[in-house]
This record gives structure tokens, C-alpha cells and sequence, in this order.
């Protein structure tokens, strides 16, 4: 029996023993060793020559990311690692590191219950590291520590052993506060990583060792050992004594949850439904018996076995040929096969228990964040994943050939489905496609992505998305129904910054308000009381409140009015961008006694022109996308890096040195970080490390609203003013 085969049937073995699984995500920064030592791990498990560990990139199956040298999917894989007297069923996921892709890592902390935090001891905690901490950690994924470069730090730095120590200590302690900040209560204090106890390895991916307290303590190895080592340009040796995949491996085992210990504190947090409902026990037990319950984290398509939805099982077993129901849409779907990753394949099995991270293939009605269950046994749906950043760069896309103009609209909606990141906006009418994406690179990757998929095709200069707001107060205004029968009285106002952070931040869910949870949290960010019991739909991080009493058939329309409220956010007056950080009103309403004067053909355009208006009145604003970047540049080239910034209507935000090396800190609007790529390598003659995070949305200075309004307007075919406030309330 060949070595692989024997390594699937131990893998299908495990599936069914909850206690022997981890099923892990590797989470970094770009560039600091993700897929290098995701090769190593397995290579260390047999799957991959060791010779080509590190540069084979076997989790970077798409062309692209072989081209560009980056990881652009999340990648699954499944191992087995003997530890002590067990084996131990591994699944990984390998996830991007450049904020574009940031998606994927969202939706692939969903799938696991523990994460490898790879950290370069060159850079340290760099901001994207923060920002898949809190990924992580707001899924309830236990994180453990990985210092990598090591190696970089004795022969590029010439460090001595006790600098390497102060260095460790300092990123160790950056990752702790992190965690201590972001960790759900209970378990802040449980959940540090510690060097004493092993939750900490030090090591390199690239020359494949890794060490932690236990191992040293095991095999005789110091500090002072592994300086001599990378000294002497000996770490062949050192790999052999201390191989990276069972150091690390080993710190898995011990460190994360098991399915059937995560699930428990999991479930709670990511399933609305009743924990003592049979399918909550199924779920919190890890039972593979009960009610089925699978979520739903990725879409890919397969050449030549069509869509591949990947999900977590979290309760009963799902198996191939049975059919399946999806909570969202209420489609069903035959499943045709399920099965586990084994790197770029999969290997089919019969069925897939919960615990597992499981591929299906013919599951048609998926999309990520989709909830999975038997016909006729509907549980409640998962949360919906909340990604951190959202689209600010914008193209149009034209199919080269008009004959080709169906498969493109057939290949958008895939687009769209494989990455739920990217905004797709098709105009049947007009025949304009937009495309939404996270940064340049994100929709340079799609673009390449269509073009792969057979359909040639033009795409516009990248157009920046904006967002409309409010600077002032206004009302009451009056929205009057076309049939002049029904009227609408609104207040407008800025919505409070705590509430609009909370929103932003997923404390406060977005959707139409059920039962009174909300209130008390809104009370305690500083809502009015009688304001925040009456508060019925959050939308576009936006609160529409009603704080009328007694009106007659308010009841009847309540839906239709938070329609017409939700419609008026997705395209506002000013430039028919979306609205966001109002608080909404309804202080007074007379509705027509007949409901066939009170359809929805009255009630929409009465709120509608009632919003838009309102906002016309309040000192209407617009809001632009930022960046915040980060550029570590040598002391010789500060000055030039810091006029780029400032060409580019950046802020210094902050400034910090180390040795010869300086750090900048800055905000940048999106709008001018176009080709900024090439201007700052040539400003540092290529001696910088850059990077960008998203963040948020900042007004947009005064003397530049009127001349952006009158460019978007123009570009959507409007006037090139924007109506008055008379226009809707007239």
C-alpha cells in the first residue's frame, strides 16, 4: 500500500474521532512565511518533497499566485501528525496576508478553532498581523505564536543572543496585548501565549527548524545553540535535530481545541438559535448523529467538477447523494460528492462528520456564509460573516466582443460567488458592469480571473467609491405619498459616533430590529431611552427610529417605510452613492384609512423623498475611502518617502526610528494611492516595505465636494447638480 493511500484511509479513520482533530488557520502579514511554512508542515507530513519545501508553494495552486510570489485564495489541506502515542488528523488552512484578500481570511476563521499567528522577527507585529488577530479572535479562534525569520536576526542584524531575547519579548508582549484587548472575556487570560509553556515557537520556515521551551528542554538545544548554528551557516543540521513540522505540529496538538472542546464556546457565539434546541446539542456535542448543520466558507470553481462549496460540519454528517436544504435562498441542491483537501485535489468520501472542514461538490445554491441542512429539518441560520474592510475601488467591465456579452454576465455572478468580497452590479439595461473591490491589486485579480473563465474584456481607470452623510439637522420635513393621501414627518440628524463605531465594529448587528436586546446596548452608548426602544431597522450603519404614538395602520406599512428608508441609503441624493451616520426619525404620520391608497407605490417614494430631502436640508456631505499606510524606509530616504505622502494629500500620523531604519505612519485618501507602488520604490531608490489597511471613511475636504459631485454626477449620467431639498418636498 503506497504511502498516500495509507495516509487517506487514516485520514478517513480520524474524521470520526473528534478529539484527535485540529483544524487550524496560518494568519500573517504579507511576506512574513505563511505558505513557505505551510509547504514545510507538509513536507514534514509526507505530502511534499522536502527539496522543495519552501519553493514549490504547493497552497498557491492559481497561476497568479505562483507569478506574483503571494497567497490571493485561502488553501485547504488535510495531514496526519503522529504526536506522542496518538495520530492527529490536521486540517489547515493557508490564508492571504495583503489586505486586499482579507475576505478570505474572515471567512476561513469561521472553518477552524485555532490559528498559527506567523510573526517576522525582522518586523515584528505589523499591522495587517493585528488586523488577522482580531479576525481571528472575533470568530473565537484560539491563537499560538509563530517568530519566523529568525535567522535573519543573527546573520542580516547581528544580534547577539540576548538582543534575540529583548526582541522575542517585545513581539511577544505586542501579540498579548493584543489578544488581551480583543479575546472574549472569559478567556483573555487563558488564552496568552507564553514562551514557559510552549504556545510560543521560535524558528525558520525557510531553512525548515523550529524550537520552543518544551523541545529545548527535550533535546538539549539553547539559545546560544541556535546562534552557533545560523552563525556557522549550519542550519541543515538544525532542521534535522529540530524539524519545524513536528516542533510546530507538536505546539498544535497541545495548544489548540479539539472540534468537540471549541464547539462548546463557539456555537454559542456564531448560532442564534436554541442552544437547547436538539440541533444546538448536536452542535455544542459534536454529535455526528443529529440534526445536519454545515456553514458554508468558500466557493471555488473546479475546470472539470463544477462549483466546490468548502464549509464547516458543525452538527450531524453530511453525506454524498442526499439532498441538502440552503436556510438563505431556500434552494436544494443533490449533493454529488463530499470529501476532504488533500492540497490541490480532493479526496471523495462516502461522508463527512461533524468537525470536520468538509468539500462538496454539486451544492449549485452556495455562497460563502450560507447555512447547510437536512430537507425538512430548517434550523436557525449561522451569523452572517462580517468582513473587516469593505469595497472602495470601483471598475467598469465591457466584454471585448458583444457576442460574448451572456457568458460575461454568467461569469460576474461566479465572480461574485467565489469571492463575496467583490461587488458585482449588473445593469441589464445599460449594459455597464461595475466591479467592487478591495484595492488595485484585488480587481487586477479578478480582471485576470474573467479573462481565465473565456471572456474577453476592457475595463475602465478604477473609480473610487464615496459615501454620502450629513454635517447638520433638518426637520420636520414632510414626504408626501404621489396620491397626496399620506404624509410622513422625519427629524434628521448625525448619528452619534459611539453607536456608528459599535455598528462598524459588528457590536451592533445591521437588519430590521426583532425583540429588545438592542435597546439596552444602545441606552449604554448614550441613546435616549425612549429613543432606542423605538428604534426598528439599523441599515448603511444608519438607525431609522420611530417616535410617533398612536398612529392609526402604522403597523400595516412598518415594512414598506423601513423599505423606502433602506432604499433611500443605497443611493443618495448627492451623487446616488450610499448614505451612512444618519439618525432617521419618524416623528408624525397620516396614512389613509383605505389600504389600497397605502400600497407601496405610496408609502416608497413618500419616505424616499421625505430621506433625500431631509438630507438636502442637513449640510449634505461627502465621504471618502482612507488608507492607512505603513512604510519602513532607511533614514536616508525619510525626507522623499515623507513628500510622496504628502503629494498625495497624506497625514503623518505618526513617526518612529530603530537603528538606521525609520517607520512612518500616515492616512492617505484612496483616491490618490494610485501608482503609488512604483513612485515610492522610486522615492526610496527600492529600499522600503510598504503597506496599507483600510481606514474607514474620512470627509472629504471642503473645497474639493462640489468639483467630486459634479465628476461623479457626470460619470453616471445625472445633472450636474445635484437637486434642492424643494425638488423632493415640493
Amino acid at each position: 500500500m503506497s504511502r498516500r493511500t495509507k495516509m487517506i484511509n487514516k485520514i478517513k479513520e480520524l474524521m470520526y474521532q473528534p478529539k484527535y482533530i485540529r483544524n487550524i488557520g496560518i494568519v500573517a502579514h504579507i511576506d512574513h512565511g505563511k505558505t513557505t511554512l505551510s509547504d514545510n508542515l507538509l513536507a514534514g507530513a509526507g505530502m511534499i518533497s522536502s527539496e522543495l519545501a519552501g519553493d514549490q508553494r504547493f497552497l498557491d495552486f492559481d497561476e497568479q499566485e505562483q507569478a506574483r510570489g503571494i497567497t490571493i485564495d485561502a488553501a485547504n489541506v488535510s495531514m496526519v501528525h503522529p504526536y506522542e502515542d496518538n495520530e492527529y488528523l490536521i486540517n489547515l488552512i493557508d490564508t492571504p496576508g495583503h489586505v486586499d484578500f482579507g475576505g478570505d481570511v474572515t471567512r476561513a476563521m469561521r472553518a477552524v478553532d485555532g490559528a498559527v499567528v506567523v510573526v517576522c522577527a525582522v518586523e515584528g507585529i505589523m499591522p495587517q498581523t493585528e488586523t488577522v488577530l482580531r479576525q481571528a479572535l472575533k470568530e473565537n479562534v484560539r491563537p499560538v505564536l509563530f517568530i519566523n525569520k529568525v535567522d535573519r536576526l543573527i546573520n542580516e542584524l547581528k544580534l547577539d543572543p540576548n538582543e534575540l531575547q529583548a526582541r522575542f519579548l517585545k513581539t511577544i508582549a505586542s501579540a498579548n496585548k493584543l489578544i488581551k484587548n480583543m479575546a472574549p472575556k472569559e478567556l483573555k487570560d487563558k488564552w496568552q501565549v507564553k514562551v514557559d509553556d510552549g504556545s510560543v515557537a521560535f524558528g525558520s520556515a525557510y531553512h525548515n527548524w523550529a524550537i520552543n521551551v518544551p523541545i529545548m528542554q527535550e533535546s538539549g538545544i539553547n539559545f546560544n545553540d541556535i546562534f552557533n548554528y545560523c552563525n556557522g551557516d549550519n542550519q541543515k543540521e538544525l532542521a534535522q535535530k529540530v524539524p519545524l513540522a513536528d516542533v510546530l505540529l507538536g505546539m498544535v496538538v497541545e495548544h489548540l481545541p479539539s472540534p468537540d472542546e471549541s464547539q462548546a464556546y463557539r456555537v454559542p457565539t456564531i448560532w442564534p438559535g436554541d442552544l437547547d434546541s436538539e440541533e444546538g446539542q448536536a452542535m455544542i456535542n459534536t454529535n455526528p448523529d443529529g440534526p445536519l448543520a454545515v456553514m458554508i466558507t468558500d466557493v471555488s470553481i473546479d475546470k472539470h467538477a463544477g462549483e466546490i462549496a468548502t464549509g464547516r460540519v458543525y452538527g450531524g454528517t453530511i453525506e454524498k447523494g442526499t439532498e441538502i436544504f440552503f436556510v438563505g435562498s431556500h434552494g436544494k441542491n443533490r449533493i454529488q460528492q463530499v470529501g476532504v483537501y488533500f492540497g490541490p485535489e480532493r479526496v471523495n468520501t462516502d461522508k463527512v462528520p461533524a468537525g470536520n472542514i468538509v468539500a462538496i461538490t454539486g451544492a449549485r445554491n452556495a455562497v460563502a456564509g450560507e447555512t447547510v441542512c437536512n430537507v425538512g429539518r430548517k434550523i436557525e441560520a449561522f451569523e452572517g460573516l462580517e468582513h473587516i474592510s469593505e469595497p472602495v475601488v470601483t471598475v467598469a467591465v465591457e466584454a471585448k466582443n458583444t457576442k460574448d456579452l451572456p457568458k460575461l454576465i454568467e461569469v460576474l455572478r461566479q465572480v461574485g460567488k467565489e469571492d463575496p468580497t467583490v461587488k458585482v452590479d449588473i445593469n441589464e439595461e445599460t449594459g455597464e458592469h461595475l466591479i467592487s473591490g478591495m484595492g488595485e491589486l484585488h480587481l487586477e485579480i479578478i480582471t485576470y480571473r474573467i479573462n481565465d473563465k473565456g471572456v474577453e474584456i476592457e475595463t475602465s481607470e478604477p473609480i473610487v467609491v464615496y459615501r454620502e452623510t450629513i454635517a447638520g439637522t433638518a426637520g420636520p420635513v414632510e414626504g408626501k405619498s404621489p396620491n397626496k393621501h399620506n404624509r410622513f414627518y422625519l427629524e434628521i440628524e448625525p448619528l452619534e459616533d459611539a453607536i456608528f463605531q459599535a455598528i462598524q465594529d459588528g457590536d451592533i448587528k445591521e437588519g430590521r430590529v426583532k425583540g429588545k436586546d438592542l435597546a439596552s446596548k444602545l441606552i449604554e452608548l448614550g441613546l435616549e431611552k425612549d429613543q432606542a426602544r423605538k428604534v426598528w431597522d439599523v441599515n448603511n450603519r444608519s438607525l431609522f427610529i420611530n417616535s410617533t404614538r398612536g398612529i392609526q395602520y402604522l403597523d400595516e406599512i412598518k415594512e414598506l417605510l423601513m423599505e423606502g428608508f433602506e432604499s433611500a441609503l443605497d443611493d443618495g441624493p448627492i451623487a446616488r452613492e450610499k448614505v451612512m451616520g444618519l439618525k432617521i426619525r419618524l416623528m408624525d404620520a397620516k396614512i389613509h384609512e383605505d389600504a389600497v391608497h397605502r400600497g407601496p407605490a405610496q408609502v416608497l417614494p413618500a419616505i424616499r423623498k421625505a430621506v433625500y430631502g431631509a438630507i438636502m436640508l442637513a449640510q449634505p456631505n461627502l465621504l471618502e475611502p482612507v488608507q492607512k499606510v505603513f512604510i519602513n524606509v532607511p533614514q536616508d530616504y525619510m525626507g522623499s518617502s515623507t513628500r510622496e505622502v504628502q503629494n498625495r494629500r497624506g497625514q503623518i500620523v505618526d513617526m518612529s526610528q530603530e537603528g538606521d531604519m525609520a517607520t512612518l505612519e500616515s492616512k492617505v485618501p484612496v483616491a490618490e494611492m494610485f501608482g503609488f507602488a512604483g513612485d515610492i520604490r522610486s522615492a526610496a531608490e527600492g529600499r522600503c516595505l510598504w503597506s496599507t489597511e483600510n481606514a474607514g471613511f474620512e470627509r472629504l475636504p471642503r473645497e474639493m465636494q462640489k468639483q467630486i459631485i459634479k465628476e461623479i454626477r457626470e460619470r453616471k449620467g445625472l445633472t450636474p447638480e445635484p437637486y434642492g431639498p424643494d425638488h423632493y418636498l415640493g
